[in-house]
């Protein structure tokens, strides 16, 4: 596509998960085979200005991501709105004006504004300055041919707010985005969840950054109850996972749900989310496994694997084995509650990242959290290296002042050699054991 026939683009974002924007995007442009041109560096302010080949490729970046509020053609942008009215009336004289889509279409106008409130009365007085554009359609609130979108930008402080805005931008809305699906899959309306359930809006940013797609075949080696398998399912792979917890896989742990402790769980599990979303024809299956002692064939490979290990905090860090034998009148229980022992988490993560480059297809990614102390962090402590991966991003989603976890998104660039065993390299940083020291501590200051 050449360089003159992009367009430019106003990319607004929603006031959460700021560092995984950038990751987010740029995962969604490379599964569209698009490029971004950044008419300035990406930053924590909740818009960028970018340049794009077509509205389609807006709409298709939107319609992706749930970091993103909408997705607006840009027509005019300004510090000050005398500037702004003056841009856009060269603007609607050089373009609008021979447009005849705008004298015909319905519209309405939509204002956002960030780091400020205003009534509807303020709101309407600011559109009615827009009236010199050429616009002869019909108003119409619901479902518009055209929705005009003006936007201003009060910084990130809400203690220090400016009389003025610092930034105005005026355009033509392409695209919402994904963000209804936060709603929709929301945690307190499904049918089964535990006690360290993903949220939606996570699992849906760990499918983009996965790179998700249709008839792509995804694994969660610690699937939990599911909530990454519904955000992959979503757009359109095929899931399945395993976990090391019988009761968990067969929906028999305990309520999570207060107003249903003393109700017998019916139907919870796994394919029942699945089910709940209309999504389960991309079920495969679910399976009681142990995560350390892999039970695929060395054939079989994913093109994405998806996963939130236990860290030891919330939940128990285990594997198959045992320290002494154990005996069960119910033979049937031996299967089903096979003696275990700690699992760190360091294991787990070298054990994932060797998985991983036995079972994905080359360009395949491992999305995975680690947790880290937040005093004490680098990247040369935490962040764990393979030869047959390459980091793709590292984002923090901050916890507390003390503890954070970051989403690691690795890519397979080859296949493994014998020799990958010496060169990764994975340190053990002990989260578990500082994270209860800390508590220890501060317990008994």
């Amino acid at each position: 596509m050449a360089m003159k026939n992009l367009k430019k683009y106003l990319l607004w974002f929603a006031n959460d998960h700021v560092d995984f924007r950038l990751s987010e995007i740029e995962a969604i442009a490379s599964l569209f085979k698009t490029t971004i041109i950044w008419k300035e560096e990406p930053s924590h302010k909740p818009f960028w200005i970018v340049e794009l080949p077509s509205d389609e490729v807006a709409r298709q970046i939107a319609n992706r991501s749930v970091t993103l509020k909408f997705v607006t053609e840009l027509w005019a942008s300004s510090n000050k709105i005398e500037d702004l009215h003056n841009d856009l009336k060269t603007y609607s004289s050089n373009v609008l004006q021979h447009d005849e889509v705008f004298k015909k279409s319905s519209f309405k106008f939509k204002v956002d504004v960030f780091c400020n409130t205003q009534s509807y009365a303020e709101k309407m007085a600011k559109i009615e300055t827009f009236s010199y554009l050429p616009i002869k359609g019909p108003v119409k609130l619901a479902d518009p041919d055209i929705t005009f979108q003006y936007c201003e930008f009060y910084g990130t402080d809400p203690n220090n707010v400016p009389a003025e805005p610092y930034h105005l931008f005026f355009g033509k809305l392409i695209s919402k985005s994904k963000r209804k699906l936060i709603h929709d899959f929301s945690l307190k309306k499904r049918k089964f969840i535990g006690n360290t359930s993903m949220d939606p809006e996570m699992s849906l940013i760990m499918a983009n950054h996965a790179k998700v797609e249709a008839n792509d075949l995804v694994y969660d080696p610690f699937v939990g109850s599911g909530s990454l398998l519904v955000a992959a399912a979503y757009f359109g792979a095929y899931v399945s996972g395993v976990d090391i917890d019988f009761l968990m896989v067969h929906g028999k742990t305990k309520p999570t749900r207060k107003q249903t402790r003393h109700i017998a769980r019916q139907g919870e599990n796994v394919l029942a989310n699945l089910t709940q979303y209309g999504m389960e024809s991309k079920y495969l299956d679910v399976l009681v496994g142990d995560s350390s002692l892999p039970l695929w064939r060395n054939e079989l490979k994913f093109d994405a694997i998806i996963t939130d290990p236990p860290y030891g905090i919330r939940e128990a860090t285990e594997r198959v084995g045992s320290k002494k034998s154990r005996t069960f009148n119910d033979p049937e229980a031996a299967a089903r509650f096979p003696p275990k022992v700690i699992y760190t988490f360091h294991q787990i993560l070298s054990d994932l990242l060797f998985f991983s480059s036995s079972h994905l297809n080359l360009g395949g990614r491992l999305v995975t959290w680690i947790p880290v102390f937040r005093e004490d962090y680098s990247e040369s402590t935490y962040i764990p290296e393979h030869p047959c991966f390459k980091l793709i991003s590292n984002c923090e989603q901050v916890l507390s002042r003390v503890v954070s976890r970051r989403l690691l998104t690795f890519e397979k660039l080859r296949e493994p050699t014998d020799e990958d065993l010496e060169l990764c390299k994975i340190e053990d940083n002990k989260f578990r054991e500082k994270y209860f020291n800390y508590k220890y501590n501060k317990s008994s200051s």
